[in-house]
Protein backbone atom coordinates (compact mmCIF):
# COMPACT_ATOMS: atom_id res chain seq x y z
CA UNK A 1 0.00 0.00 0.00
CA UNK A 2 1.26 2.96 -1.00
CA UNK A 3 1.05 5.88 1.61
CA UNK A 4 1.70 9.21 -0.79
CA UNK A 5 2.32 10.09 -3.93
CA UNK A 6 1.11 9.06 -7.40
CA UNK A 7 1.22 5.50 -8.71
CA UNK A 8 4.05 5.17 -11.11
CA UNK A 9 3.50 5.79 -14.75
CA UNK A 10 6.40 3.50 -15.84
CA UNK A 11 4.29 0.87 -18.45
CA UNK A 12 7.07 -1.91 -18.17
CA UNK A 13 7.76 -2.72 -21.68
CA UNK A 14 7.39 -6.46 -22.26
CA UNK A 15 10.89 -6.57 -23.49
CA UNK A 16 11.96 -4.21 -21.39
CA UNK A 17 14.52 -5.21 -17.86
CA UNK A 18 12.93 -4.52 -15.02
CA UNK A 19 15.76 -2.62 -14.32
CA UNK A 20 16.13 -0.78 -17.17
CA UNK A 21 19.63 -2.02 -17.25
CA UNK A 22 20.48 0.52 -14.74
CA UNK A 23 22.77 0.23 -11.85
CA UNK A 24 23.95 2.21 -8.86
CA UNK A 25 27.71 2.76 -8.08
CA UNK A 26 29.54 5.19 -5.65
CA UNK A 27 28.77 7.35 -8.28
CA UNK A 28 25.26 6.74 -8.48
CA UNK A 29 23.25 5.21 -11.31
CA UNK A 30 25.01 4.12 -14.27
CA UNK A 31 24.94 1.59 -17.15
CA UNK A 32 27.80 -0.55 -18.43
CA UNK A 33 27.98 -1.04 -22.48
CA UNK A 34 29.53 -3.96 -23.09
CA UNK A 35 31.15 -4.32 -26.80
CA UNK A 36 33.03 -5.86 -29.29
CA UNK A 37 35.09 -3.81 -31.36
CA UNK A 38 37.03 -4.43 -35.00
CA UNK A 39 40.59 -3.35 -36.15
CA UNK A 40 39.57 0.00 -37.30
CA UNK A 41 38.07 0.36 -33.46
CA UNK A 42 34.22 0.69 -34.40
CA UNK A 43 31.62 -1.04 -31.92
CA UNK A 44 29.79 -3.90 -33.97
CA UNK A 45 27.85 -5.81 -31.09
CA UNK A 46 26.28 -4.13 -28.16
CA UNK A 47 24.80 -5.45 -24.67
CA UNK A 48 24.07 -3.24 -21.88
CA UNK A 49 23.87 -4.30 -18.06
CA UNK A 50 23.44 -2.60 -14.77
CA UNK A 51 26.36 -0.55 -13.58
CA UNK A 52 27.34 -2.17 -10.68
CA UNK A 53 27.91 -6.04 -12.70
CA UNK A 54 31.03 -7.64 -13.46
CA UNK A 55 32.36 -7.74 -16.77
CA UNK A 56 32.66 -11.33 -16.99
CA UNK A 57 29.41 -13.03 -17.34
CA UNK A 58 28.51 -10.76 -20.06
CA UNK A 59 30.80 -12.53 -22.13
CA UNK A 60 29.05 -15.13 -23.16
CA UNK A 61 25.67 -13.47 -23.75
CA UNK A 62 27.88 -11.24 -25.95
CA UNK A 63 29.68 -13.93 -27.85
CA UNK A 64 26.35 -15.18 -28.60
CA UNK A 65 24.90 -12.15 -29.70
CA UNK A 66 28.15 -11.75 -32.26
CA UNK A 67 27.78 -15.32 -33.23
CA UNK A 68 23.41 -14.91 -34.21
CA UNK A 69 24.83 -12.37 -37.07
CA UNK A 70 28.40 -12.91 -37.91
CA UNK A 71 30.26 -16.43 -38.40
CA UNK A 72 33.53 -15.49 -39.14
CA UNK A 73 36.66 -16.93 -36.83
CA UNK A 74 38.02 -13.86 -35.09
CA UNK A 75 40.75 -13.32 -32.23
CA UNK A 76 39.31 -12.01 -28.68
CA UNK A 77 41.62 -9.57 -27.01
CA UNK A 78 40.53 -8.83 -23.20
CA UNK A 79 41.47 -7.14 -20.26
CA UNK A 80 42.08 -9.14 -16.82
CA UNK A 81 38.55 -8.82 -15.95
CA UNK A 82 38.13 -11.42 -18.42
CA UNK A 83 41.00 -14.03 -17.00
CA UNK A 84 39.09 -16.45 -15.22
CA UNK A 85 39.40 -20.41 -16.21
CA UNK A 86 36.01 -20.79 -16.78
CA UNK A 87 36.03 -17.72 -18.78
CA UNK A 88 38.72 -19.14 -20.63
CA UNK A 89 37.44 -22.84 -21.28
CA UNK A 90 34.01 -21.47 -22.60
CA UNK A 91 36.21 -20.12 -25.66
CA UNK A 92 38.51 -22.65 -25.90
CA UNK A 93 34.82 -24.85 -26.12
CA UNK A 94 33.53 -22.17 -28.82
CA UNK A 95 37.01 -22.76 -30.66
CA UNK A 96 37.67 -18.75 -30.06
CA UNK A 97 41.35 -18.07 -29.76
CA UNK A 98 42.03 -15.10 -27.03
CA UNK A 99 44.63 -13.14 -25.81
CA UNK A 100 43.97 -12.34 -22.18
CA UNK A 101 46.28 -11.47 -19.86
CA UNK A 102 46.68 -13.75 -16.52
CA UNK A 103 45.57 -11.56 -13.21
CA UNK A 104 48.27 -11.56 -10.41
CA UNK A 105 46.39 -13.32 -8.08
CA UNK A 106 46.29 -16.46 -10.60
CA UNK A 107 49.84 -16.60 -11.21
CA UNK A 108 50.79 -16.63 -7.52
CA UNK A 109 47.63 -19.27 -6.89
CA UNK A 110 49.09 -21.20 -9.89
CA UNK A 111 52.73 -21.07 -8.65
CA UNK A 112 51.90 -21.66 -4.78
CA UNK A 113 50.34 -25.51 -6.33
CA UNK A 114 53.74 -26.02 -7.95
CA UNK A 115 54.19 -28.28 -10.44
CA UNK A 116 50.65 -29.08 -9.75
CA UNK A 117 49.51 -25.93 -10.51
CA UNK A 118 49.90 -26.86 -14.59
CA UNK A 119 50.93 -24.49 -17.01
CA UNK A 120 50.38 -20.28 -17.81
CA UNK A 121 48.07 -19.73 -20.61
CA UNK A 122 49.69 -18.84 -23.66
CA UNK A 123 50.15 -14.89 -24.04
CA UNK A 124 51.43 -12.64 -26.82
CA UNK A 125 52.63 -9.09 -25.58
CA UNK A 126 52.71 -8.27 -29.00
CA UNK A 127 49.08 -8.68 -30.32
CA UNK A 128 47.70 -7.83 -27.34
CA UNK A 129 48.99 -4.23 -27.81
CA UNK A 130 46.10 -4.18 -30.25
CA UNK A 131 43.34 -4.41 -27.52
CA UNK A 132 43.53 -0.62 -27.54
CA UNK A 133 40.95 -0.69 -30.06
CA UNK A 134 38.24 -1.48 -27.61
CA UNK A 135 39.16 1.86 -25.34
CA UNK A 136 39.49 4.08 -28.58
CA UNK A 137 35.92 2.22 -29.88
CA UNK A 138 34.32 3.41 -26.63
CA UNK A 139 36.21 6.80 -26.69
CA UNK A 140 34.23 7.39 -29.87
CA UNK A 141 31.00 6.28 -28.45
CA UNK A 142 31.72 8.68 -25.91
CA UNK A 143 31.98 11.49 -28.03
CA UNK A 144 27.81 11.72 -28.37
CA UNK A 145 26.76 13.05 -24.96
CA UNK A 146 23.49 10.81 -24.71
CA UNK A 147 25.65 7.70 -24.75
CA UNK A 148 28.09 8.98 -22.30
CA UNK A 149 25.34 10.85 -19.92
CA UNK A 150 22.85 8.28 -20.16
CA UNK A 151 19.52 10.54 -20.46
CA UNK A 152 16.99 8.02 -21.51
CA UNK A 153 14.73 6.30 -19.25
CA UNK A 154 14.17 2.84 -21.13
CA UNK A 155 17.33 0.55 -22.35
CA UNK A 156 15.83 -0.30 -25.35
CA UNK A 157 15.40 4.07 -26.37
CA UNK A 158 19.60 4.15 -24.73
CA UNK A 159 20.64 0.96 -26.85
CA UNK A 160 18.78 2.47 -29.46
CA UNK A 161 21.12 5.90 -29.27
CA UNK A 162 24.05 3.64 -28.87
CA UNK A 163 23.44 1.61 -31.77
CA UNK A 164 22.87 4.68 -33.91
CA UNK A 165 25.99 6.12 -33.00
CA UNK A 166 27.83 2.59 -34.05
CA UNK A 167 26.45 2.99 -37.31
CA UNK A 168 27.28 6.82 -37.73
CA UNK A 169 30.91 5.89 -36.43
CA UNK A 170 31.01 2.24 -38.77
CA UNK A 171 30.46 4.79 -41.31
CA UNK A 172 32.63 7.48 -41.15
CA UNK A 173 35.77 5.42 -41.08
CA UNK A 174 35.04 2.92 -43.56
CA UNK A 175 33.78 6.26 -46.25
Amino acid sequence: MRTQGARSNDKNLANEPADHALGRSRGGLSTKIHALTDTFCCPFTLLLSPGQAGDNPYLVPLLDAHRAHDTEAFRLLADKAYSHPSTRKKLRERRISHTIPERSDQIRRRKAKGPAGGRPPAFDKDRYRERNTVERGFGRLKQWRGISTRYDKYATTFVGGVLLGAIVIHHRVRK
